[in-house]
């Protein structure tokens, strides 16, 4: 891989072999519903995943453009695989944003390196799309240490992360502080466990219909103790640390992107295949799906940019449209497959449903919809 991926496009970077591998784990988790360790493996030691680490912890310094590329290209190739991804960039960028220089300095090299696959725990039963609902806990007791308590549903790299961004419910923030941020609630604080607590447990028993090699199962705490040096941020401030993440520009977009761009080339490939690209019909519809996903490009790399006058609402927009146009451009292709695609082991079908789960992340499309019309109110 190259040493700066901020140049990463479409079609380069990526070897021919490297990129059989990854379109054919992608089809092979869809039936297996397990993450492929291989695949994992790859990433790991791809370079990648030092995206979004500064250059003097041993990352490429990355900035939410190349991010957003990044994880774009790995979504047209696995979607699953590109999900973790983003999780990790995620984790890595709120260390870096967060962070005390001492667990910069012992976490960021080992994220740059692949050392460490990060995750992010925060969904949980009940808890409602905008997180305020929390029942997990910690307890902070005399000798300075912390005890969680409480389940976590819906978490990506569950089993395969070796460390965990978990978001818990502990004493309120300082008084007069204003954490009403549409996401998270007052009183919330952020820890990083590592795989290894004895005290956290995991769990893919979910079958989930797409996303089906990303690892996303639940994670239990139980009497599992931390350190306050392991709680990232202040105490009782994780809402202000959550909308910090719709600032930085990085966006669920790049994988809807990803999504749709490989359903496109599915298409293309099957009507060249079949000697038909020369029909008008045929190169019109494709020109109108190909505008389509130049649409949700644009959208997304305005956010990376941070270039609108409001990041934060640029990204929230972009997750939104990004993700519409995948599923109307996957459930366009489908059709005009024809019998090709209706099929079980018709790729279309998993990009569908890939394209569906991004739809349903955090924040889902309803709470960005909430969260962006709360804006017009002030």
């Amino acid at each position: 891989m190259p040493g700066d991926v901020s140049d990463i496009g479409m079609s380069d970077d990526l070897s021919p072999g490297l990129e059989k591998r990854l379109r054919q784990s992608a089809e092979d988790t869809a039936g297996t519903g397990r993450p492929d360790q291989d695949c994992l493996t790859e990433l790991r030691t791809s370079g990648l995943l030092a995206t979004a680490v500064p250059r003097e912890y041993g990352g490429v310094g990355g900035d939410a453009s190349a991010v957003n590329r990044v994880v774009e290209r790995l979504a047209c190739l696995n979607p699953s695989l590109a999900i973790m991804a983003f999780q990790h960039f995620a984790v890595t960028s709120r260390i870096v944003e967060w962070g005390t220089t001492e667990q910069k300095s012992a976490l960021l090299p080992r994220l740059a390196d692949g050392v460490y696959l990060a995750a992010s725990a925060w969904s949980e039963l009940g808890a409602g799309a905008a997180k305020r609902l929390l029942s997990s806990t910690a307890d902070r007791r005399p000798d300075g240490t912390w005890v969680l308590n409480g389940a976590k549903s819906f978490t990506t790299s569950a089993s395969v992360a070796d460390l965990y961004l978990v978001l818990v419910r502990t004493d309120g923030p300082a008084p007069g502080t204003d954490t009403d941020t549409g996401y998270g609630a007052a009183g919330q604080t952020f820890f990083l466990v590592p795989a290894g607590n004895p005290g956290l447990a995991t769990d893919l028993s979910l079958d989930l219909v797409g996303m089906r090699g990303s690892a996303t199962g639940f994670v239990s705490l139980r009497q599992c103790v931390v350190h306050d040096t392991d709680r990232l941020g202040p105490q009782g401030r994780a809402a202000q640390i959550i909308a910090g993440v719709r600032e930085s520009g990085a966006t669920l977009g790049a994988v809807a992107l990803g999504v749709a761009q490989a359903a496109l080339e599915l298409l293309v490939d099957h009507f060249r295949r079949g000697g038909q690209l020369d029909r008008p019909v045929v190169r019109d519809r494709l020109v109108g799906l190909a505008t389509e996903v130049e649409s949700a490009r644009a959208v997304v790399e305005r956010a990376g940019r941070r270039s609108a006058p409001d990041p934060g609402t640029a990204t929230l927009h972009s997750k939104l449209h990004a993700s519409a146009v995948a599923e109307r451009v996957c459930l366009e292709v489908a059709g005009m497959l024809g019998s090709t695609g209706y099929n079980t082991g018709s790729a279309v079908n998993r990009l569908l449903a890939d394209a569906r789960a991004v739809a349903l992340m955090g924040p889902t499309n309803e709470l960005c919809r909430e969260l962006l019309a709360a804006a017009w109110q002030g």
